[in-house]
C-alpha cells in the first residue's frame, strides 16, 4: 500500500517548482493563481531569489505547499495513495492533495498560518533546537525540569527530537541534554518556537481562518500530526490542525501507525528528501522515493 507524505518548513530550495512551471500547463495555472491570492510573485522568489528570501516563514510556508501540492496534481492517476501524511506544514499539502480542502482555500490557510506564526515569533525570543542520539522519555524528563518555556516538539524518528520554546530556556535544556549524553544538543536556524506554548498567539489567529473555510471528508485517512492517528471526519481534521500550532508533531509514531495499516511504500511529494530518510530510520523495512 502506498503511503505519500508531505514535507515541511527547512525543506526549501532556490529554484524549486521552476521545472514544473515551464513544463506543465497545469502546474504554470496552479502557479499563477496562487501569485494572485498571495498578492505577490511568490513564483519569482521560489525560482529566482535567494535562500534568504525563502526563509522568510511568510514565503517558506506558502512555497514548499505549492511545490508539494502541484506535485501531486500533475501526477494524474499516479497519484493514488491508500493514505496521507505530512510533517507540520505538510499536513496542509496532505489535505489539499488528498481532496479534504480546495487548492485555493489551501493557499489562503497556509498563508495565514505563516502570517500569524511570523508575529508570533516577533513577540518574544523563542528558538528550537535539534537532539540526537537521547531516548524520547529523556528528553521529555529534562525539558520539563527547566523552568521556563521549553517542551518536544517534533519526534522526528527514534534519537532525533526537537525541542522548542524560549531561548534562556533552550539554552539550560541544551547543556543539560549534552551532559545526559546527547551526541548533539544545538539550535536551529528557525525564526522562533514552533508548536509549542509559544504559539499561542497564532493558533488562536489560525483557529478563526480556519473556522471560516470548508473542509470535506478526504479521499483516503489522512493521518495528522497531533494523535498520529488517521482521520476522514472534517470536523476532527479542522480541530487537529489548529491544535498543531502548539502541540508537538508526532512523525515517527504516524509513520509506525501508517506502517501498522498497512503500508509499505512511502512517496514524498515536494523538496528535499528529508521525510525519506525519517521514514527509513523509523521502518527499514518500507521503500522510500520521491518526487521533486
Amino acid at each position: 500500500m502506498k503511503a505519500f507524505v508531505f514535507p515541511g518548513q527547512g525543506a526549501q530550495f532556490v529554484g524549486m517548482g521552476k521545472d514544473l512551471y515551464e513544463s506543465n500547463e497545469v502546474a504554470k495555472e496552479m502557479f499563477e493563481k496562487a501569485n494572485e491570492i498571495l498578492g505577490f510573485r511568490i513564483t519569482d522568489l521560489m525560482f529566482e531569489g535567494t535562500d534568504e528570501d525563502l526563509r522568510q516563514t511568510k514565503v517558506t510556508q506558502p512555497a514548499i505547499f505549492l511545490h508539494s501540492v502541484i506535485l501531486a496534481k500533475t501526477m494524474g492517476e499516479e497519484f493514488d495513495p491508500a493514505m496521507v501524511a505530512g510533517h507540520s506544514l505538510g499536513e496542509f499539502s496532505a489535505l489539499v492533495a488528498a481532496g479534504a480542502l480546495n487548492f485555493e482555500d489551501g493557499v489562503r490557510l497556509v498563508s495565514a498560518r505563516a502570517q500569524a506564526m511570523q508575529k508570533a515569533c516577533e513577540l518574544k525570543p523563542s528558538t528550537m533546537a535539534a537532539v540526537i542520539a537521547l531516548p524520547d522519555e529523556k528528553v521529555e524528563e529534562i525539558c520539563a525540569s527547566i523552568p521556563g518555556v521549553v517542551v518536544c516538539a517534533n519526534y522526528n524518528c527514534p534519537g532525533q527530537i526537537v525541542i522548542s520554546g524560549e531561548e534562556d530556556a533552550i539554552d539550560a535544556a541544551c547543556e543539560k541534554l549534552k551532559e545526559a549524553g546527547a551526541k548533539r544538543a544545538m539550535r536551529l536556524k528557525v525564526g522562533g518556537a514552533f508548536h509549542s506554548p509559544c504559539m499561542e498567539p497564532a493558533r488562536a489567529e489560525l483557529a478563526e481562518a480556519i473556522e471560516k473555510t470548508e473542509f470535506h471528508q478526504p479521499s483516503v485517512p489522512v493521518y495528522q500530526n497531533v494523535d498520529a492517528k488517521p482521520h476522514t471526519d472534517p470536523a476532527e481534521i479542522k480541530a487537529n490542525l489548529v491544535a498543531q500550532l502548539t502541540a508537538p508533531v508526532r512523525w515517527t509514531q504516524s509513520v509506525q501507525n501508517m506502517v501498522a495499516d498497512g503500508a509499505d511504500e512511502f512517496i514524498e511529494l515536494g523538496p528535499g528528501k528529508v521525510l525519506q530518510g525519517l521514514v527509513s530510520k523509523i521502518a527499514r523495512e518500507v521503500a522510500t522515493s520521491g518526487r521533486q
